[in-house]
């Protein structure tokens, strides 16, 4: 695309003065009916930030080989989980979606690059979290799907070719977790807020001062770092929204963390605001 195409990008949307950027640590799904302060520091930071036009989330629940953008005008709410109650499964996210937006995404991304997508929908990544920014779901949604084959620099890379649309009112969200190791959660302090692993205290110290230095490339080449990071983050698919949402801050933009706490021994809450 040359520089005349860029400048049409989402043209039906009011042009803004650029919308922050978003990553939040999502935690268990049953954050969508429970009330902690997770949920509280998610309502807080819609307060801080303007009213988008609609929103893009990248999602750690939809891995896919390729690149997809959902297109359809309706999204289903996706429940991708079990073993939770009832009530959970009842909750609908009924927010629009934006064919329109899906196209200028795959446009900016490449045609070899994305493709649209109109069978996916609003997994508990996006609606669990985006309910409490926006409960009235009176704002357009539409996801990303992270391309499991490529490695965290492709992704970082990716991520930059979205910038234009913050100028047009478009949130972009990143949904995950930046330590994600459920194979070792302890379950009886599972609502214990503080409570860490050594190697989790280790490794959200170490990612919390790469990410408030923009220092980047480490927390790319995470693997590299030692074994405490290779065990907070055993999979790449709770991580890898972090590092979209990284992708697409600029050099002169203030960054800070909110929800930055650890639970259940592995897992952390720490969430990022870019502008």
């Amino acid at each position: 695309m040359n520089i005349n195409d860029l400048s049409k990008i989402s043209d039906s949307f009011q042009r803004t003065e650029k919308m922050p950027v978003l990553f939040l640590g999502h935690g268990s799904p049953m954050n969508a009916i429970e009330e902690n302060e997770f949920v509280n520091g998610f309502r807080n930071i819609s307060k801080e930030i303007p009213t988008p036009n609609a929103i893009l989330c990248i999602s750690a629940h939809w891995l896919t080989h390729g690149t997809f953008v959902t297109a359809m005008n309706m999204p289903r709410t996706i429940h991708d989980f079990g073993g939770f109650p009832k009530e959970l499964f009842e909750v609908q996210y009924p927010a629009k979606g934006s064919p329109e937006l899906a196209k200028k995404t795959v446009e900016l991304l490449g045609q070899n690059v994305a493709e649209e997508d109109h069978n996916w929908g609003l997994d508990h990544g996006a609606w669990s979290v985006i309910k409490h920014l926006y409960p009235n779901a009176d704002i357009p949604v539409i996801q990303l799907s992270i391309d499991y084959t490529k490695p965290p620099q492709y992704h970082f890379d990716l991520a930059q070719k979205l910038s234009k649309l913050r100028e047009k009112g478009i949130l972009i969200i990143g949904s995950g977790n930046i330590i994600h190791n459920l194979r070792m959660v302890d379950f009886r302090n599972i609502d214990t807020v503080g409570y860490g692993y050594d190697w989790a205290i280790e490794a959200r110290e170490k990612t919390n001062n790469w990410i408030l230095d923009g220092n980047f490339q480490n927390l790319i080449h995470y693997q590299k770092k030692g074994t405490f990071l290779q065990t907070a983050v055993p999979t790449p698919d709770h991580y890898l929204p972090l590092i979209y949402s990284l992708g697409l801050k600029e050099k002169s933009e203030n960054l800070s963390l909110f929800n930055d706490e650890l639970i259940g021994g592995s897992l952390s809450m720490t969430s990022v605001r870019i502008g």
